[in-house]
């Protein structure tokens, strides 16, 4: 018998040794139990991947609710650790922290389809918002408030957003050569720019998501006597 078959047999067993049921979780961890029904109900209610949120990125102290389709088993409670990482049955640590309900889920499917399944269907949902926060980013450059800035807890934080709430561009600001300045997942800074005075007119759809870390450097005009 492979080993793949194995470990499918072995699956109920393990679930019942691996994971309580989602009421005691949200009692443990003090998750409103109002918000965590809603939730659990949501994610038992989709088999789709594609239902999954794409945009809001999670970060440390958030509560998710986690089941494999293929399992047949109830909604598990995790919560990301300081270190940015969840506990997943099976797999152990995983990273989580930044990345969105999608795209953790894609991850732990690929993880798990080398090993335990031959198709997995990963539901992943966001049952609370941390109180802690999001992370920082960092705005230098003529804008009316320079220095670190907190992600919201809520919503989306775009970079027109952010300078927004520095009080805007300052006097002599080049608005249309705004840097964002990343670090790539091997940790090397990629600077992309954007014309942050056709994204506030409405004028350009790219108005990016920030991320922890994420320094914005707004340039001088050069002014010509």
């Amino acid at each position: 018998m492979n080993r793949k078959l194995l470990v499918w047999l072995a699956i109920p067993a393990l679930a019942l040794l691996c994971g309580r049921g989602f009421g005691e979780d949200a009692k443990v961890t003090g998750v409103n139990s109002e918000t965590a029904a809603s939730s659990s109900n949501s994610v038992a209610a989709t088999n789709s991947m594609d239902a999954l949120d794409a945009k809001r990125k999670l970060t440390v102290g958030d509560h998710l609710s986690y089941r494999v389709v293929q399992e047949r088993t109830d909604p598990r409670s995790l919560m990301i650790f300081d270190s940015g990482e969840v506990d997943v049955p099976l797999l152990g640590r995983v990273r989580a922290a930044g990345k969105t309900c999608l795209q953790l889920a894609q991850e732990i499917k690929l993880l798990l389809e080398k090993d335990y399944f031959f198709h997995a269907t990963v539901i992943i949902g966001l049952d609370a918002v941390s109180g802690k926060s999001r992370g920082l980013i960092y705005i230098m450059g003529p804008v009316r408030n320079q220095g670190p800035m907190e992600i919201p807890l809520e919503g989306t934080f775009t970079l027109s957003k952010a300078i927004l709430r520095a009080g805007g561009f300052a006097d002599f600001a080049n608005q249309k050569n705004v840097k964002l300045i990343r670090k790539n997942q091997s940790g090397v800074p990629e600077t992309t720019v954007y014309d942050v005075d056709k994204i506030l007119k409405g004028k350009e759809g790219k108005d990016p998501d920030l991320q922890p870390d994420d320094m914005i450097l707004v340039p001088e005009r050069i002014i010509a006597f």
